[in-house]
């Protein structure tokens, strides 16, 4: 999967439907996410999202890719996500895709890293 192909897939999994999010995360995927639990594992990370309402905006920043062999890509980058009625959401992120055949990748691992905040 070329570069623009990889963003364009990260971006869906922030802002397409549960549906499509579920038919792209692998049930082995492993996940780490700013909210108890944190950890989370195939199913349970999938039903995660199943009832959050989906992001309507997100922009990339500070984006990276590596193929470290055939048929596995992972990527880090900084998301900046908007929906309404929510504040803003930024974290520092990183994906790992893994090809289960020709144009079937699926999500083996996410994690995000919000910034921390000042403490007063």
């Amino acid at each position: 999967m070329e570069d623009q192909r990889v963003w364009a897939f990260e971006e869906s999994l922030w802002t397409a439907s549960a549906e499509h999010y579920q038919e792209a995360i692998d049930q082995g995927c492993l996940m780490v996410v700013p909210a108890p639990p944190y950890v989370l594992e195939g199913q349970q990370a999938i039903d995660a999202v199943k009832d959050t309402p989906r992001w309507s905006k997100v922009a990339f920043s500070e984006q990276k890719v590596s193929r470290p062999e055939e048929g596995l890509i992972v990527i880090a980058y900084k998301a900046e996500a908007q929906k309404e009625g929510a504040s803003p959401y930024t974290a520092h992120c990183t994906s790992v895709y893994r090809r289960l055949g020709h144009d079937d990748w699926k999500v083996v691992q996410h994690q995000q890293t919000p910034p921390l905040t000042s403490r007063d």
